[in-house]
């Protein structure tokens, strides 16, 4: 299972479709507390986060997933505007695993959920 962790549409809607014809089993989680009981409920093999929307507080739960060690060994994967430096940056000193560019993350998808990046 891959949990994603966003609250925007598109984005939503986008990798359903994909996950259904890729055979990936995807949940989605709204909010950092939200995620976090699904990945100790059950840990994902990858949780994506869209690290352009503040709204699911993506610092917050990689600092907390950092902080749990039951969490710290689950891969994360996060997609930004290739312009947002300092999201870039700060993810990456949050302890993400990947960044990409949303365009690549668009373009890549169904990769990603195969487990093939």
């Amino acid at each position: 299972m891959i949990l994603a962790i966003l609250d925007d549409l598109m984005f939503t809607s986008k990798i359903r479709t994909t996950a259904q014809h890729a055979g990936a089993t995807i949940a989605f989680a709204r909010s950092s507390q939200g995620a976090l009981d699904q990945m100790r409920a059950e840990a994902p093999s990858l949780v994506i986060f869209d690290l352009n929307n503040p709204r699911t507080d993506p610092m917050g739960t990689l600092a907390a997933m950092q902080a749990d060690a039951s969490l710290t060994a689950i891969p994360t994967l996060g997609f930004v505007s290739h312009v947002d430096t300092a999201t870039i940056d700060a993810a990456r000193a949050a302890g993400i695993g990947t960044v990409v560019a949303r365009s690549a993350f668009a373009t890549n998808l169904a990769d990603i959920l195969r487990g093939t990046p």
